[in-house]
């Protein structure tokens, strides 16, 4: 039994409106343990605010930050997985159907970027990214609305047979730019090597990765915590009040590649949006996040 495009469709447009009206269960434990364990006054206050926040938006079902961001999807295609009908038409127009019929009504975000008009739909809309993965019949949907806080402060830098040293400065130069604009306690992704485009992804992708799981690699997973230590001692604190929680966490992908190294750097926001689920062909859909 084939995936159908209305099911993709369906599902395309629950996961961006799930998005919106609450937090991730992981992001929900990492604020907590911050508010148990920040040393700054404020700051633990602003951390039960956000909680309170999350918590009555999910309650009253409206949504957590009125910037509902643009339709950012991951698509993960299983090799032994069918289809009926066209998956990126399918997602277009679930998302057309969403902006039709959501409360409280989406505000239009999406901009052209040569005359900055704006509205909801555009050239490329919604942004998808598909990868084919070996030995799987499903179809994973990864949905993360991308915010104007968060989006505008990722960079990229090519650097010449960089070490370590300078990997992390980078990192954390870009941390300091970006100071409490994207609204901390963030998660930060980091790729590095590869090509210009696909460190650019991997940074992206890897702030999907669950709050808490470290890299498979001991040497990424120590420079990943030397990361996450670092930037908390930045001092910028949840939503720039000051305070030892700047970052929930630093999670870092890398590539093999040439002499260049392009090292990119991702922020998501507090409300970490991301919302998952998997299509099979025997028509179930499985709920992940």
């Amino acid at each position: 039994m084939p995936i159908s495009s209305e099911t993709i469709k369906t599902v395309t447009a629950q996961l961006y409106d799930r998005a919106l009206r609450g937090i991730p269960e992981d992001a929900e434990a990492a604020l907590r343990s911050a508010s148990l364990s920040e040393r700054n006054e404020t700051a633990r206050h602003t951390l039960r605010l956000m909680l309170e926040s999350a918590d009555a938006a999910q309650r009253q079902q409206h949504f957590v930050c009125s910037d509902a961001g643009i339709p950012v999807y991951f698509v993960k295609v299983g090799a032994q997985a069918n289809f009926a009908g066209e998956v990126r038409r399918a997602i277009t127009e679930g998302f057309a159907e969403l902006v039709a019929s959501i409360q409280p009504p989406l505000l239009p975000h999406v901009t052209h970027p040569l005359t900055l008009e704006r509205g909801y739909q555009g050239k490329g809309m919604p942004i998808v990214t598909f990868d084919l993965v070996d030995d799987c019949d499903f179809v994973e949907i990864i949905c993360s609305p991308k915010a104007l806080g968060s989006g505008r402060w990722a960079a990229l830098e090519i650097f010449t047979l960089p070490d370590l040293q300078v990997i992390e400065t980078f990192v954390i130069d870009t941390v300091i730019k970006a100071g409490a604009q994207p609204c901390p306690p963030v998660v930060i992704g980091v790729g590095v090597g590869g090509t210009f485009d696909y460190a650019a992804k991997m940074a992206k992708e890897a702030t999907l990765r669950p709050i808490g799981q470290r890299h498979s690699e001991p040497m990424v997973a120590a420079m990943e915590q030397r990361l996450a230590e670092a930037v908390n001692m930045t001092g910028f604190g949840p939503m720039g009040t000051g305070g030892d929680s700047t970052a929930m966490a630093v999670n870092v992908e890398y590539c093999a590649g040439h002499g260049f190294t392009p090292v990119a750097v991702a922020f998501n926001c507090w409300i970490n949006r991301r919302t998952r689920a998997r299509l099979y062909n025997d028509g179930r859909v499985e709920v992940l996040e």
